[in-house]
């Protein structure tokens, strides 16, 4: 979210010029949902890009049978790779719309933490599992909502305003947990029950992961808040003018951010019993990967959720097969950091051909 699009005239009214083309602007080309595959962007290079994404997973795929065929295909490694990607995939839907509106969000792994703790708390878990729920969602979405009012309305660069809530709240983590890993007690099972039950093979945190990107890609497709972010995110002063409350949205973005990191919190919760001020240690850096090279300008107003998705399985495939064939997880973060490179140079390249 550049600081362009934070000016004094934020509450004009919306009119016509939002929602039927109509107005000074008259059709902006951020406004047709229905152009091309529906993300305000032209449909030809995002369908290409999610074919090439679609065929890289299959190239991994191709390549863990041929490396480890006996452990790859079953599938209880499978049911590990979805589950796998159902924390980081839950955190890069809210990252997508972050990027799509124009800004970044560092802070994603550290509100995780922070919401797992709190929610892991001797004190909290004595009210229950639905409560831990309940505060964990609280937690995160609360501390989305501090990272959009300093970056709205505190005019903040949302490259340090996020930053400094990393760093806050992973030290609040520690403080909170005395820097232990917080088990959660025998009485709220429930929670772990998320990720050992299974409907139809598929643990209940899969099921989670789906539930959010579903409703997320209808939200930034199907709705006049989807059409907002592509707006502020391309364009912030002609969204301004169109009658966008640009400050009010951008605190919206950061808000849904912060809810995801909360729901992503209850997953890793159930999935591994504990609550962590070292859970989510650089998942902001592997969500900031899915989202660019699922299509996502980082410069905003142009992305897909599929993209995003897809990138999310990318990188955990990426991750399944250097565990399986015992390699260095140095080597991993390597090849994840070339595959970023490309995906920035690919997209460059996308700008400059002509359209």
């Amino acid at each position: 979210m550049t600081e362009a699009g934070v000016g004094p005239k934020e509450d004009v009214p919306s009119g016509p010029s939002l929602e039927k083309g109509g107005g000074p602007l008259g059709r902006l080309p951020w406004r047709s949902p229905k152009a091309g595959n529906g993300t305000g962007a032209p449909a030809g290079p995002g369908e290409f890009r999610h074919v090439g994404l679609v065929a890289a997973l299959a190239l991994l795929a191709v390549v863990g049978l041929i490396t480890k065929p006996d452990n790859f295909a079953t599938s209880d490694n499978v049911v590990g790779i979805l589950a796998l990607a159902s924390t980081i995939g839950v955190i890069t839907v809210g990252m997508t719309f972050v990027i799509i509106g124009g800004g970044i969000d560092l802070s994603v792994g550290a509100l995780m933490a922070l919401a797992s703790v709190w929610a892991t708390t001797l004190a909290t878990q004595s009210y229950g599992p639905a409560v831990m729920v309940m505060c964990a969602i609280l937690v995160g979405t609360g501390a989305g909502l501090v990272n959009g009012i300093l970056i709205a309305y505190g005019r903040l660069v949302p490259f340090i305003a996020t930053l400094a809530m990393l760093v806050a709240a992973r030290g609040l983590a520690q403080r909170m947990s005395d820097r232990k890993t917080q088990l959660i007690q025998p009485e709220n099972n429930a929670i772990e029950s998320l990720s050992t039950t299974r409907a139809r093979g598929i643990p209940l945190v899969v099921f989670i992961f789906v539930a959010v990107a579903v409703a997320g890609w209808l939200l930034l497709n199907r709705t006049t808040f989807g059409r907002r972010t592509f707006a502020v995110g391309g364009n912030p002063e002609a969204a301004r003018l169109a009658g966008i409350n640009v400050r009010r949205q951008t605190l919206a973005l950061y808000a849904l951010s912060g809810l995801c990191c909360g729901i992503a919190a209850i997953i890793i919760m159930a999935r591994t019993t504990t609550g962590s001020s070292t859970h989510g240690d650089l998942y902001e850096l592997d969500a900031i990967a899915a989202v660019i090279i699922g299509g996502t300008l980082l410069t905003g107003g142009r992305g897909t959720l599929v993209g995003s998705i897809l990138g999310v399985l990318v990188f955990t495939l990426i991750t399944n097969l250097f565990i399986l064939n015992g390699l260095d997880t140095s080597d991993q973060l390597i090849a994840k950091g070339l595959i970023i490179v490309v995906a920035v140079l690919l997209q460059r390249r996308g700008l400059r051909s002509p359209t």
